[in-house]
């Protein structure tokens, strides 16, 4: 039953990743909402004061139906595990060029912010920001269907299947890992060997699998051998994708500095050399 919850939450917001690497439309300054069609009055007031809108007709307004969610969900998990109401919802904004992809959520109980920007970026999203919100503590499935409708009527263009599936699989591998090793943890290595994988082209499972062995070797991550053949599961599917390696990098990085964790590797040449330094001074001191 944990393993189902976990999918649940993680394919219900986390699908939102669904994107392809877009520009938006020259006049898509429209900010998005995307509302759970099941919010009652006193529902849909919490969740806009949770979301920050203030008012509505700033946004291009979407609603999500229960049916939607099935429509898309239906292949992933039973119906009575996606539910009978639509409840979780979103804005989405396109951010000037440079300002990565900025994920917030409330009342959403199972993944980070973290694991739903890993996923977003691997989606092709670019300079975005993305706020996520539930009445009361919920999966949100329907903010999955909503972003996804959002940034098709953004773009105007169809979210590639591949694209769709492979952002999926990473939130849900994500979670996963979470169960295992902790979501820092989780987050960190999937973001580490993504960009190993992009940045090198890496394609053959002996390649992809270095890679992992190296970043959690790096990243003092113990994996167990199911842990592992869950990320080269995932990693050869995110191989096949045209991946925007500097925001890979940029994403990796911040990861890192937020949850206080690894070094890159200029880093450690740096401190290496500043090690070398004070060895030297304290020799003639």
């Amino acid at each position: 039953m944990k393993k189902i919850f976990a999918k649940l939450i993680a394919l219900g917001l986390c699908a939102m990743m669904a994107v392809p690497c877009v520009n938006a439309k020259a006049d898509s300054t429209q900010k998005y909402l995307a509302l759970g069609a099941s919010l009652s009055a006193s529902e849909q007031k919490k969740v806009l004061d949770l979301l920050g809108v203030d008012d509505m007709s700033d946004y291009q307004v979407i609603k999500v139906t229960n049916k939607e969610e099935h429509e898309y969900l239906d292949g992933y998990l039973s119906n009575s595990v996606i539910g009978s109401r639509a409840l979780s919802s979103v804005t989405v904004e396109q951010t000037g060029s440079g300002s990565g992809v900025n994920v917030s959520t409330e009342n959403i109980t199972y993944c980070t912010s973290g694991m739903y920007r890993n996923a977003l970026v691997t989606a092709g999203i670019e300079n975005a920001e993305v706020k996520v919100a539930g009445p009361f503590k919920i999966s949100g499935t329907a903010a999955l269907v909503g972003v996804m409708k959002a940034y098709e009527e953004m773009t105007g263009k169809e979210i590639p299947e591949k694209s769709k599936d492979a952002a999926t699989d990473e939130l849900i591998t994500t979670g996963e890992l979470a169960e295992n090793i902790g979501s820092e943890d989780a987050e960190k290595i999937i973001a580490d060997v993504k960009q190993k994988v992009a940045e090198d082209n890496l394609t053959s499972a002996g390649e992809i699998g270095d890679a992992i062995d190296e970043s959690a070797k790096e990243l003092n991550i113990n994996l167990s051998d199911e842990d592992r053949k869950m990320i080269q599961d995932l990693m050869d599917k995110i191989s096949g994708l045209d991946l925007n390696v500097s925001q890979l990098r940029e994403q990796a990085k911040d990861i890192y500095d937020q949850l206080g964790g690894a070094e890159g590797i200029l880093d450690k040449i740096v401190n290496w050399f500043k090690g070398v330094v004070n060895w030297f001074k304290n020799l003639f001191s």
